[in-house]
């Protein structure tokens, strides 16, 4: 899923406060106006996210869920702040511990029926072996809510982990509303048609021109 990558030092670094004194999270609303450059897409790119190689637009059916939950959409991620420095092996590993969703890891965008991509969520990812070996006994949480676990169940057809070691992730909806939830993985106000749409006139384009 990730493309070879050249990329520098692992760049985080986890607040640390004073004994006796809980690192203070950013509101949602501090979160969301760190975000909201990036809702031109050309920004992100600027500063260092990349595009989900295999370009999948992510629903629920694909992972084994009801379909009425909806769709996350296309992941574009920062490698470093992920710990990323190679493709997979089979899977894709790293050694990130980043969860400061000021600067979130992953931004997650929506299709649109004319080509461009509309930011609707941001998300952090940290591997389980990581977090551990960083001293943690318990997943990260974000305003009191735990990441979730993801790793691929062998005796489902699907593959839970998206061909990523076993990690904790956590999404935010801050650019369009979720009924599911504001840290829910999928949305059904988002929707992949728009991309479906486009990839199946393409392969009819495509069997037109034989």
């Amino acid at each position: 899923m990730i493309p070879k990558l050249s990329t520098g030092a692992l760049a985080l670094a986890l607040t640390v406060s004073p004994p006796g004194h809980a690192a203070k999270e950013p509101d949602l609303a501090t979160v969301r106006a760190s975000a909201a450059r990036f809702q031109d897409v050309r920004q992100a790119l600027a500063e260092g996210y990349v595009r989900d190689p295999e370009n999948m637009c992510i629903t629920s059916a694909m992972m084994g869920q009801p379909a009425k939950a909806g769709a996350m959409g296309i992941h574009f991620f920062r490698p470093d702040l992920l710990g990323i420095k190679s493709p997979p092996n089979p899977r894709v590993n790293g050694n990130g511990t980043h969860t400061d969703f000021t600067k979130p890891g992953i931004l997650i965008y929506e299709p649109q029926a004319d080509g461009s991509l509309q930011l609707v969520a941001v998300e952090n990812l940290v591997f389980r072996w990581a977090w551990r070996d960083a001293g943690h006994t318990a997943p990260p949480t974000f305003h009191g809510v735990s990441y979730e676990l993801m790793e691929d169940n062998p005796a489902t057809k699907v593959d839970e982990a998206h061909m990523f070691e076993p990690h904790y992730d956590l999404h935010v909806w801050l650019f369009r509303d979720n009924p599911n939830g504001k840290f829910e993985p999928f949305n059904p106000n988002v929707s992949c048609a728009a991309m479906e749409r486009s990839a199946q006139a393409a392969h009819d384009h495509g069997h037109s021109k034989r």
